[in-house]
């Protein structure tokens, strides 16, 4: 086994673009071996066109040598030449679903840090048995073969674009290359903790060193095989959405009649929804073979009526979430976003139109159940503008940019690092 090549990374890397003239890119950096190997590679890659790296470490502050691993890893960043950034976790305790709750804060950490500084690119150091190691626990766990396909290689989010160029990169590869360069890392005792599920997969990797590749090679060619059934799933479905259903930017659409592949139903649930993720395939697949009235992943499938010959899709009224103070670029109900508006004056809540729907016919012909679900902003209870309906009236609703934050339709990443 040799060292990775700058050669190599720079093809996995430029994979994933594409990238803008002399970019900034942020890399996350635990002090380990996978992600200073990753800072530095990125470096290497970004100085030639004149851009940089900064290194974003976070501290959990789940341990009491941790601030000072954070420390030991931004000074060896430095003498690389690395800008890098302290990002102190508060409020994680030890208990159950310890592991989820601190993968959620950093993921939080990183992309707010991101946003602020207005860097597109987050670059994670996730490699081959990292990417095994999911497989194996999808598998485990029952997964269909969407979460087979394993982690992305590049996914995009509303502000961020992630990035794992390791993906196909096996770890001993990273180790032998900060070796050649005389660079040291941290290990972390955590990783090896047979008490998670992850550490025990690991070990099962890790037996004799034929064994182990086999496993990994293994666990690989099976996400690149679901991988590629999620990339023709994601093509049959963008197809099908293109096809049968017309996307409203109040937040609804309108089905045609007929069957719809099951990424595509799903995606659109998710979208109108506002949710993380797509509802569950078992619910999923009856109703995309037979569209119908029903309530799915907050949404309701009813007749379009006037609208349409088909089904209208709309966020369910009584799963929406409560208000918000309209403040920033304030998202409500994963679905809205409220955009470079002017301040809103204390007190304004974003939140549903609701029951006040009722008063709002003479505005719209849209159906009652869309109105009630429609973002406006509230003072007290008070309704001050709905902006989709222009009301009161447009100059008022122009102060104030609603745009969609939603999930895209059928939006993939790259998978399996190609």
């Amino acid at each position: 086994m040799s060292p990775l090549t700058a050669a190599e990374f720079a093809a996995s890397l430029q994979r994933l673009g594409p990238f803008e003239p002399a970019p900034t890119l942020a890399v996350a950096v635990s002090g380990g071996a996978d992600s200073m190997a990753l800072a530095l590679f990125a470096a290497d890659w970004v100085r030639v066109r004149g851009g940089q790296v900064v290194g974003l470490i976070v501290d959990h502050g789940l341990r009491p040598e941790s601030a000072a691993e954070a420390g030991l890893a931004r000074t060896r960043l430095a003498r690389q030449g690395i800008e890098a950034e302290l990002l102190t976790l508060h409020g994680l305790a030890p208990g159950p679903g310890l592991a989820a709750r601190a993968r959620t804060a950093r993921y939080a950490a990183l992309i707010g840090r991101c946003r602020a500084r207005g860097l597109v690119h987050l670059l994670l150091g996730h490699h081959a048995r990292d990417q095994a190691e999911t497989v194996l626990m999808r598998e485990a766990a029952g997964s269909a073969a969407a979460g087979l396909a394993g982690m992305a290689a590049r996914r995009e989010l509303d502000f961020v674009r992630i990035l794992r160029p390791f993906l196909l990169v096996h770890p001993d590869r990273l180790r032998l290359s900060l070796r050649a360069r005389g660079v040291a890392w941290i290990e972390d005792p955590s990783n090896h903790d047979l008490r998670t599920t992850r550490a025990r997969v690991r070990a099962g990797l890790s037996g004799s060193a034929q064994d182990g590749a086999a496993a990994l090679d293994r666990a690989l060619a099976r996400a690149a095989d679901a991988g590629e059934r999620r990339r023709e799933d994601e093509i049959a479905a963008i197809a099908a959405l293109a096809r049968q259903v017309r996307l409203h930017p109040e937040g609804f659409a309108v089905l045609a009649p007929g069957p719809l592949p099951p990424a595509a139903l799903a995606a659109l649930v998710q979208t109108i929804g506002g949710a993380a993720y797509p509802p569950s395939p078992g619910r999923v697949a009856p109703l995309a073979a037979a569209p119908r009235p029903a309530t799915l992943g907050g949404v309701r499938l009813l007749a379009a009526g006037r609208l349409g010959a088909g089904l209208l899709a709309v966020r369910e009224a009584a799963a929406m979430a409560p208000p918000i103070n309209a403040a920033g670029d304030a998202c409500w109900d994963g679905r809205f976003r409220l955009w470079h508006g002017a301040p809103a004056a204390p007190g304004v809540r974003l939140g549903a139109v609701g029951p006040a729907a009722a008063g709002l016919r003479h505005c719209s012909d849209l159906p009652a159940a869309v109105l009630q679900t429609l973002p406006a902003l509230w003072h007290q209870s008070r309704l001050v503008a709905v902006p989709h309906l222009g009301y009161p009236d447009p100059s008022v609703c122009r102060t104030f940019a609603l745009v969609p934050a939603c999930p895209r339709p059928a939006g993939g990443g790259v998978w399996g690092g190609a």
